[in-house]
Parts: C-alpha cells; sequence; structure tokens
C-alpha cells in the first residue's frame, strides 16, 4: 500500500465524520439556504477544525456563493477541498535543514503521544536517505524512555547518546551535539521529557536544553518539533500553546491519524496557532511516518474511493 493510500485509511473515521456528513446535507438539500449553511457550520466544528478555521471557510463559501462559484450543494465539496488545502498550505515550508551538518532536531511533547516512537521513525527517514544519524537519550526522567530509544537506535542504525537515568538531559544534549560533529553526523534528534518526577520547571528544563545546544551551534536547534497525539482533538491546541511559547515551536508532529475522527486538528493547529503540520503518522509501521503534504491531506480526506 502506497502511502497516499495509507494516508487515506487513516483518514478513514475522519472522512466518515466530515466528508460523509456533508455527503450527507448535499444529498437533504436541492438548494442552499441559511439552514443548510448552519447545518454545514455545525459539520465543520464536530470535525475539530476549530472555531476560528470554520470561521474564515463559512466566510469563503459565503463569498463564493455571491461569486456564484457555488450555486448547488454539489459544488460545496471541491470548493471546500480546495479552500482547506489552501489554508493548509499558506505559509507552508519542509524541514530547515543546516547550511552545514550537523542539523539537530528537537523534539518535544508530552508524555503518552508517541514521542520515542516519532524520533525513531524520523530517525529512519533520514536513515533512508542515506544520512548518519545519531538519537539523544534527554529524557532522562524515565529509565523506559532511554531504553525504548537504544532499540530504535538498534533498529534503524543510529547510534544512541545516552547518560544514566536522572542525570541531567541538558548534558546529554550537549554530548550529543559534541558526538556529531566529532563524528560527522548529519542528522542529531534530541528526545526530552515530557514531564518531570522533580519539582524543577518543565518548560525551563527545554529551555536550558535549547541554550546547550545553541551555544554550541549558533542556530541550533534547527527544528523544534512538538508530538501532538491527534486522537486528543482540541486538547492538542491546547497543548501546542503551552509547547509553543516557552520552547519556539517550529512544527508539529501529529501521530495517531489512523485512530482518530478528529483529524480536522490538522487544520486548526494550522489556523489557530499559526504552527504547520511537517509530519503525519498514520500506522504502526517504521515507514508510516512521512512528510505532510496539504494537497494529499485534502485531497484524502475527500477521496472514498
Amino acid at each position: 500500500m502506497g502511502f497516499f493510500d495509507k494516508l487515506k485509511a487513516g483518514l478513514e473515521k475522519t472522512r466518515k465524520n466530515f466528508t460523509e456528513k456533508i455527503e450527507q446535507l448535499i444529498t437533504g438539500y436541492t438548494k442552499i439556504d441559511d439552514e443548510f449553511l448552519d447545518e454545514l457550520e455545525a459539520v465543520l466544528l464536530s470535525a475539530d477544525v476549530g472555531i476560528k478555521t470554520t470561521a474564515t471557510l463559512m466566510k469563503d463559501i459565503r463569498q463564493a456563493i455571491k461569486n456564484r462559484e457555488i450555486e448547488t450543494p454539489e459544488q460545496l465539496k471541491p470548493v471546500l477541498q480546495e479552500r482547506l488545502c489552501a489554508v493548509l498550505s499558506e505559509g507552508w515550508t519542509g524541514m530547515r535543514l543546516a547550511p552545514e551538518p550537523p542539523t539537530v532536531i528537537l523534539v518535544v511533547g508530552v508524555n503518552g503521544v508517541g514521542k520515542t516512537t516519532t524520533i525513531g521513525k524520523l530517525g529512519n527517514y533520514y536513515r533512508q536517505l542515506g544520512l548518519k544519524v545519531l538519537l539523544a537519550a534527554g529524557d532522562t526522567f524515565r529509565a523506559a524512555a532511554i531504553d525504548q530509544l537504544e532499540i530504535w537506535g538498534q533498529r534503524i542504525g543510529a547510534e544512541v547518546i545516552k547518560h544514566s537515568e536522572g542525570s541531567d538531559p541538558a548534558a546529554v544534549a550537549f554530548d550529543a551535539v559534541q558526538a556529531a560533529k566529532a563524528r560527522k553526523a548529519e542528522i542529531v534528534i534530541i528526545d526530552t521529557a515530557g514531564r518531570l518526577h522533580t519539582k524543577s520547571n518543565l518548560m525551563e528544563e527545554l529551555k536550558k536544553i535549547r541554550r546547550v545546544i545553541a551555544r554550541e551551534i549558533p542556530d541550533a536547534p534547527h527544528e523544534t518539533l512538538l508530538v501532538l497525539d491527534a486522537t486528543t482533538g482540541q486538547n492538542a491546541i491546547s497543548q501546542a500553546k503551552l509547547f509553543s511559547e516557552a520552547t519556539g515551536v517550529t512544527g508539529v508532529v501529529l501521530t495517531k491519524l489512523d485512530g482518530t475522527a478528529k483529524g480536522g486538528v490538522v487544520v486548526a493547529i494550522k489556523t489557530e496557532l499559526g504552527l504547520p503540520v511537517k509530519w503525519v503518522g498514520v500506522g504502526e509501521g517504521v515507514n508510516d511516518l512521512r512528510p505532510f503534504n496539504a494537497q494529499d491531506f485534502a485531497a484524502a480526506l475527500f477521496t472514498d474511493k
């Protein structure tokens, strides 16, 4: 199965919750009136695209009706697909790589969102491009996270820099950056804690890691990726706000897209926080994490065949 087919399959629950409700709406109305538009607004909100996005889309649709781009309910779907694609594409950039290696990617997020697994799959993506990848076990507060990252390192053929449980995460980041420079690694991916078992503040700890990295490589980290669990819907938005304010998030990795009807949160993250979704996970396989593509996402959302 190609990745687009996996994306389509992964969005099946969201499509049922969103596109199929729009289909039902279209077949239930012969003309576009206020009642039809109210129903459409309710469908958009139920798919977790967010209040701000819904308001923008409804404004666009009303304008399209005024311009006679939409004259019948059947003409709504292609216009909606095009508008969603435009929203997601606006200002989108791919991963920022360092002008000279190593590129440092800091990965943040609460526990339980699939952060360590995401790092393994991300490392695998770059390994398949032929790049030398180094992983750093910066979540030193959980022995399981260190062990899990080591297993991923063995699986994908990437060296893992680690310290003992409970050691300073910033020291791990420092060693990882030094090792990457010495061993000519092109990509360094640093895991971080989702919460701390101490009285110290998680956000302060993450800021300290950033400072240590930046001292060694002035423009690093080149990307700070926030891992979010798509199944949490609007809760993902509040997590994103919190991490964004503290850690300068540059992009989002959305995991578990295949297990939720709330895939519309991709749109809400973009419009409400101005954060691009850079990667999506649509399955358990090592190759099931891929760069986000707005056109593919919109097409997969509206294609049921």
